[in-house]
């Protein structure tokens, strides 16, 4: 995560292509989680991920001349994010889609934005309640309720891959502004800050995957093709060549800007859900995530009351890699 003021304007065409690309690849994250989960454990998806992702990230610093971090303080720091950045959530992710669809692990990966806003008001004191935030997160909430079908729960798989998806989206809330708090400050590229933090998140899942299962992963020459390209996909293009795009746009169009594509996430996840997968919505589900949607663009002054207001502004990225 960076902090950026809005460039003067860019042109359209310079940053919307990869932005819809971007949406594209963390919206399929989805699809490939749910297909990785059937022949892998979800920590070892998870392992698999984290590694396929340094290695694409290795690789570009290595093509850029650039170096990993140095300092131990960013060293402590991105070992704290490599567990609630990437390790943890992608592992809920994975136990998440063995019991509900991949596209509604999208939707609730579209409520981090309402995570991060009280967090880092409450915890790090880095951002400031207002009126509108206060209502963006009061509809956000009441859309929490209606994906989940509040009026109508019973327990059983549905609401505990529900609760999965949502707790990791919630911790994906803390590692936003725990990031800008201790590691946003650096003089280091994001990318090598990514690396380092994948590479944390490599040791602590290798460490924690074989206790936790009882044994070592499949050999990778028993999985199926597919298994082992969204292995290779969530990794590689997800935690790789997505966050190099990511960056681009930063500096295209400043973080808030390139923070929309939250908003565009969700809908690719239902769209590859729906015809790769063959999966189902209930009605709630997609009203839900509009009224979610909804109050994250109210809590980031994407929709106001009156006019809008036509200046720079300095905030962080609100897009996490899924």
């Amino acid at each position: 995560m960076s902090i950026v003021t809005t460039p003067d304007r860019a042109p359209v065409r310079a940053w919307l292509p990869t932005m819809m690309a971007l949406a594209a690849i963390w919206g399929c994250s989805f699809l490939f989680i749910s297909v990785g989960v059937r022949e892998l454990h979800p920590l070892y998806l998870a392992l698999g991920r984290v590694i396929c992702g340094s290695v694409a990230l290795l690789v570009i610093l290595a093509i850029k001349r650039e170096s990993l971090p140095r300092e131990p303080r960013i060293w402590a720091h991105t070992f704290v994010l490599g567990a609630i950045g990437s390790a943890i959530p992608w592992t809920l992710f994975g136990y998440g889609e063995q019991r509900v669809p991949s596209l509604l692990a999208g939707i609730w990966n579209g409520i981090t934005p309402l995570v991060v806003l009280p967090v880092a008001v409450l915890v790090f004191r880095t951002e400031k309640f207002t009126v509108q935030r206060v209502l963006g997160l009061l509809v956000g909430f009441a859309g929490m309720m209606v994906v989940l079908g509040a009026w109508n729960l019973e327990g059983g798989a549905d609401l505990v891959g529900q609760v999965l998806c949502m707790t990791a989206a919630v911790f994906y809330g803390i590692a936003v502004p725990y990031q800008k708090r201790f590691v946003a400050g650096s003089k280091l590229s994001g990318t090598a800050l990514s690396a380092s933090l994948l590479l944390c998140a490599t040791i602590q899942l290798a460490v924690v995957a074989p206790i936790v299962t009882g044994g070592l992963p499949p050999a990778p020459w028993s999985l199926s093709p597919e298994v082992i390209g969204s292995v290779v996909a969530l990794g590689a293009l997800g935690s790789g060549i997505a966050f190099v795009l990511s960056l681009r746009n930063i500096r295209l169009i400043g973080a808030s800007m390139s923070s929309m594509v939250t908003y565009l996430m969700p809908i690719f996840a239902i769209i590859v859900g729906v015809l790769v997968l063959d999966e189902h919505l209930t009605w709630y589900q997609p009203v839900g995530a509009l009224v979610v949607l909804c109050g994250v663009a109210v809590s980031q002054g994407v929709l106001r009351a009156g006019a809008i207001k036509r200046k720079a502004r300095v905030e962080p990225s609100a897009a996490p890699v899924p």
